[in-house]
């Protein structure tokens, strides 16, 4: 049974994908985990089921990441759920890894297209952070979800890519301000991953599956399970000392 000495990671967008990897290994490292989801509330239960089977307490709540709007409201539930099961409102580490694909041609990409991407990879998580600082502890870690779309361009994602620079750099800005709290704040740069995410895109086409596994030294696609523990080192003690550091988790891709 969870003792309430553990810390509590939050991760935004734990349900699926990447999200969930993060959060299952962060509870084998025998953190509690609260996760987010946008709609599919039996997906994250699934989550949570499999959490708890840890041994380490878990919940999840609603968050739409690209309505700042919202997070007033989303802070108070967490609030209530913080103070129930731990008297105190207070958590560890949080993950900023909720969010969306867009591929476009830059020459078709909306206006429409390009703001939704950026209040959901930036504006969301620049106020969501903001919002969240007086729930961190001190000495806690912060870890963003850039993408290698930030350091090498592949045509169609210019302003997912864009916005992912945007998030690395950022980062760098949270490590110097939060620092004299002792909070940490890192990115991780995932490679392609054989997710659902962009409509399974990754995993389900077998040409794009086959041209990236060819350009990675590693020689496959990267699967969810190859990034989770990356995430659960960089807000352990192990990674104490590493800050203000983007990390790709790519197999050396490009």
């Amino acid at each position: 049974m969870a003792t309430h000495n553990n810390k509590i990671a939050l991760v935004t967008g734990g349900s699926r994908g990447l999200g969930r990897e993060m959060a299952l290994a962060l509870a084998s490292d025998g953190n509690d985990v609260i996760i987010t989801y946008h709609t599919n509330q039996t997906q994250a239960d699934e989550v949570v089921g499999l959490i708890k089977d840890k041994g380490v307490s878990a919940t999840a709540l609603q968050l739409d990441s690209r309505k700042t709007e919202t997070f007033d409201n989303f802070f108070q539930t967490l609030n209530s759920y913080l103070k129930e099961t731990y008297k105190e409102a207070k958590f560890d580490y949080l993950i900023n890894n909720g969010g969306t694909a867009l591929y476009a041609p830059f020459e078709k990409t909306t206006e429409e297209q390009f703001d939704e991407i950026i209040n959901i990879h930036f504006k969301g998580v620049y106020f969501l952070t903001q919002k969240a600082l007086p729930f961190l502890n001190d000495n806690g870690a912060i870890v963003n979800v850039s993408s290698g779309l930030a350091r090498f361009s592949l045509p169609g994602s210019s302003a997912y890519g864009a916005t992912k620079a945007a998030v690395d750099t950022l980062t760098r800005y949270m490590a110097k301000e939060l620092g004299n709290r002792g909070i940490r704040a890192n990115t991780i740069a995932p490679g392609a991953i054989e997710t659902d995410f962009g409509g399974g895109h990754v995993r389900d086409n077998k040409e794009v599956n086959l041209h990236i596994a060819n350009d990675t030294p590693l020689g496959r696609v990267g699967l969810p399970t190859d990034i989770g523990g990356v995430v659960a080192f960089l807000c352990s003690p192990r990674a104490g000392w590493i800050n203000a550091q983007r990390i790709e988790v790519s197999g050396g891709i490009y």
